[in-house]
């Protein structure tokens, strides 16, 4: 299974415990209708893929995720990355039954729950000014290396420049502990993912029990009194629990 395959193939979107084969009454990718091809007490949610490959456009995207929260209302899905074909239903078949135990074992962990994200970020004109402005000695360096009349070196500009990361991370650090301290009572699991931009302060995965949405909201809320106006909360979901699951789809 790859995510190329021959002419025609069946492109995954999950694993989930099975319903039994058949139409599940709902449309993915191209307007194909969804099953599901079960093995045992594990089935794998499908669509056809005539042409044997898929490209990352936005409509797909859109149809992978659309067809993982139809899934969700009903079931407790492992999500698969986006453009995974297998080469027919024994290939699915293959993989169903060789990662049976794993499959399983994931299915357990995250049965009756939703992944929600949360997504801190410093509101701020400028970010560099920011922490300068809240960390003493990070201004008294700034500002020794301008009063400088020769203008400041090449190593000095590093070394600056390495402050400012370190401090950068030291207050993302503290920042995710305290917000953190807070959602962990109404988590299960709670996964830091790498931040993507400077003003980011913390990227959040949270495994959340699926009736337990609004207490984790109100968490958010909770939390984001601990903070001034340079910090914007940011949450989304319910999604599939994609940080939460391990898909080895190898065969």
């Amino acid at each position: 299974m790859g995510k190329h395959s021959a002419k025609s193939g069946l492109y995954l979107y999950a694993v989930a415990p099975s319903p039994g084969e058949g139409t599940l009454g709902f449309p993915g990718i191209d307007g194909k209708p969804v099953c599901a091809i079960s093995s045992g007490r594990l089935a794998a949610i499908v669509s056809e893929a005539p042409n044997g490959k898929i490209r990352p456009e936005r409509r797909y995207l859109a149809a992978h995720q659309d067809v993982l929260k139809r899934l969700m209302q009903t079931s407790t899905v492992l999500p698969v990355s986006f453009g995974i074909i297998a080469d027919g239903p024994g290939a699915i078949e293959t993989v169903l039954a060789r990662n049976r135990k794993g499959f399983l074992e994931q299915l357990n962990r995250v049965t009756g729950k939703v992944e929600m994200g949360l997504r801190v970020t410093w509101d701020v004109p400028n970010i560099f000014e920011y922490i300068v402005n809240t960390h003493p000695a990070l201004r008294v360096a700034r500002d020794r290396l301008l009063s400088n009349p020769r203008g400041p070196s090449q190593d000095d500009k590093i070394e600056l420049g390495e402050m400012f990361n370190r401090m950068l991370n030291e207050d993302r650090e503290a920042c995710t502990e305290k917000v953190t301290g807070i959602l962990a009572r109404c988590c299960f699991e709670i996964q830091p993912n790498p931040c993507r931009s400077e003003r980011e302060v913390m990227n959040l995965a949270c495994l959340v029990g699926r009736e337990k949405q609004d207490k984790f909201q109100a968490a958010v809320f909770e939390a984001a009194k601990l903070f001034d106006n340079s910090f914007a909360f940011d949450y989304n979901g319910p999604w599939a629990p994609h940080n939460f699951v391990e898909m080895d789809l190898s065969l």
